[in-house]
């Protein structure tokens, strides 16, 4: 059983609390000290959380899913590129792994050996499981908070679940220009734009 985390939109005192009073950290940390020091530990806010980069290219960057990086869209978000969707329940398990040095925190679909700037990561604990989600495959939607501006879950080439993050934020697409068009194909080679699970894909099929 994965140690308590925080709930979206629970602040921290109320986390804390919970966490202090939860079954498996009274067990597991018998001393008031620890479980202070652990629950203030898992809370958000006090720790920087980054996602596991998998591919990244000029138009975007494709990411593991992790408990930092899961976004749930309104329908009005969504954008229909003509591709088949399909809907899926998410069952991710995210483990926490921490810099020795810069106590940053990175959140991995899979337990092993995860190295960050040639130092090999620490594993801190398993989070929770994210059960009863469901995300649509292969249907992009805009991101007004970032990173970029759509992104899409697809299925990479072994068939795990990744976010894809596409398209500047800061520019706005012009294909409506043949020549803006065109020139943006070629440039981005979008005759042959790869796979699915890359950024390069997407900008090609927005344009």
């Amino acid at each position: 059983m994965p140690l308590p985390s925080q709930n979206p939109g629970e602040n921290n005192k109320d986390f804390v609390s919970r966490c202090m009073q939860s079954d498996k950290m009274n067990k597991e940390f018998p001393e008031n000290s620890q479980r202070v020091a652990v629950c203030t530990n898992q809370s958000k806010s006090l720790l920087q959380k980054v996602c596991e980069t998998l591919e990244e290219d000029d138009d975007g960057f494709t990411e593991d899913l992790c408990e930092n990086n899961i976004v749930i869209p309104d329908e009005s978000d969504y954008m229909d590129f003509g591709e088949a969707t399909e809907e899926i329940e998410l069952q991710i398990a995210s483990y926490r792994y921490k810099d020795p040095v810069t106590q940053e925190i990175y959140f991995f679909q899979y337990p092993g050996i995860h190295k960050k700037n040639d130092r090999k990561l620490v594993l801190v604990s398993e989070a929770s499981e994210y059960q009863g989600r469901k995300v649509t495959l292969n249907k992009p939607f805009r991101t007004p908070d970032g990173p970029k501006k759509s992104s899409v879950y697809v299925k990479n080439e072994k068939g795990n679940v990744v976010k894809v993050n596409f398209g500047d934020p800061n520019m706005k697409i012009k294909k409506n220009i043949p020549e803006r068009r065109k020139s943006f194909r070629a440039r981005h080679n979008c005759d042959n734009p790869g796979p699915k699970y890359k950024a390069r894909y997407w900008s090609c099929k927005a344009w």
